[in-house]
Formats: structure tokens, sequence, C-alpha cells
């Protein structure tokens, strides 16, 4: 989804000069910000992974539930 922001909101969020939390009215975190950054410093970076084996791995599935892996952390303290 993209939500187009005016000048007032954009002062409101500082500019998105920094990351920010999305609250409600309760102070319930609706989500998080993080400002786009200058992509330039990405420019001529190649990932070390193929697109070939991102595919492959994407198709492989596997893995485990996060609920899994949050039980067995909890279980370690």
């Amino acid at each position: 989804m993209k939500i187009t922001v005016d000048d007032a909101l954009r002062s409101r969020l500082h500019d998105f000069r920094l990351p920010l939390e999305l609250c409600d009215e309760s102070g319930k975190v609706l989500g998080y910000v993080t400002p786009v950054v200058d992509r330039s410093l990405y420019e001529g970076v190649d990932s070390p992974v193929s697109e070939e084996e991102l595919d492959r791995r994407s198709q492989a599935g596997g893995g485990r539930p996060l609920a899994d892996i949050l039980r067995d952390l909890e279980g370690q303290g």
C-alpha cells in the first residue's frame, strides 16, 4: 500500500529524519517507520546469493514456526 504524506503530516513526523513508532490514542504500537536511507550507498553492490539460489530457497519451504522458536528461546532463560 502506498500513502501520500502531505506537508503538515511530514512536519509532524519530523520530516522522516529518524525512525518512528506509530501509536494509537491509548499508546498501543501500531507500526514502525524506517526512513529511506541514501540508496546511493548500495549502488554497485551485488548480493552474494544469486537470484536462482534465492528462488530455490523460497520454493524449498521448511523452517520452523515462529511460535516454536520463541518457546525454545523462553525455555533457555
